[in-house]
């Protein structure tokens, strides 16, 4: 390479770099200001601080359930539904998906049907579970699995559909069949459209369990949020809504990382630094 291109690819490295560090600033700062703005509005009157509580005093309500140990059994009650009934749900959703991608017939008889519950609000199928199964933890994991399953299914669905066929042409022509163009052609095809439907299953996974708990448990954060509010404990509802917000940043952060190990040409973007791939 010439000087002059070394100098240019080092100066767009340079740019990257700083874009990054940008993002990354603004990605803290914008959080913190809205803070300080609310712990402001709220010790000058501007807001009603009985409604909203300043975040300094959210924060010493949740260091004393963490502390007491009271915070932990509903996080653990909340994340064990969630952790079960999205494995359930998303190794059903890749499935059947799968299957109705691979053969047809299975795939018009069981398209219709799915596209019509996919409609149903899942949570208003709460009530039918709770009689079936009673007031167990049943009710709450299934509801979380079956609001997984419609998104992963249709996802892996359309990950299937949507490969070239030219590719398809091109594999068969290479005598690949079976497991073996399943295998190699059909899932990897099909793996980004899962990974989206994961991405988009997790937030509302915790959106369901939320709800859920709201009406039909005597733990958890969705518990605690409703519990607070109907005995006006503003201070302990934020904790509840903010630990729920951590959860979903959590669970979606782990799907990201599962497609950054899966799809790394994904987030290959970005100059690199001279001598970086030699």
């Amino acid at each position: 390479m010439t000087p002059a291109l070394d100098e240019a690819v080092d100066r767009e490295y340079r740019r990257h770099r700083w874009l990054q560090l940008r993002d990354l600033g603004l990605a803290v700062l914008t959080p913190a200001v809205l803070l300080v703005a609310w712990e402001v509005a709220a010790l000058t009157g501007a807001l009603d601080r009985r409604l909203f509580t300043p975040p300094s005093r959210i924060l010493a309500r949740g260091w004393e359930m963490v502390v007491g140990g009271e915070l932990w059994i509903h996080v653990g009650a909340t994340a064990a539904r969630l952790v079960v009934g999205l494995l359930l749900g998303a190794v059903a959703g890749i499935l059947v998906g799968l299957l109705m991608g691979v053969w047809r017939p299975v795939r018009a008889a069981l398209g219709p049907t799915f596209t019509a519950l996919y409609a149903l609000p899942k949570i208003a199928i709460l009530p039918l579970l709770l009689l079936i199964f009673g007031l167990t933890e049943t009710p709450k994991v299934l509801s979380v699995a079956i609001s997984v399953f419609f998104v992963v299914q249709i996802n892996t669905l359309a990950g299937i559909v949507q490969i070239d066929a030219r590719i398809l042409e091109a594999a068969r022509a290479y005598r690949a069949s079976g497991w073996r163009l399943f295998r190699y052609v059909l899932l990897p095809g099909a793996t980004p459209s899962i990974l989206t439907g994961l991405r988009v299953s997790a937030g509302m996974a915790v959106i369901v369990v939320t709800a859920v708990e709201f009406v039909a448990s005597n733990n958890g954060l969705g518990y605690l949020i409703w519990n607070s509010w109907q005995l006006f404990q503003p201070q302990t509802m934020f904790v509840g809504l903010i630990t729920v917000s951590v959860i979903g940043a959590l669970v979606t952060g782990l799907v990201i990382a599962c497609e950054r190990v899966l799809l790394p040409w994904r987030h290959a973007g970005g100059p690199r630094r001279k001598g970086r791939n030699t």
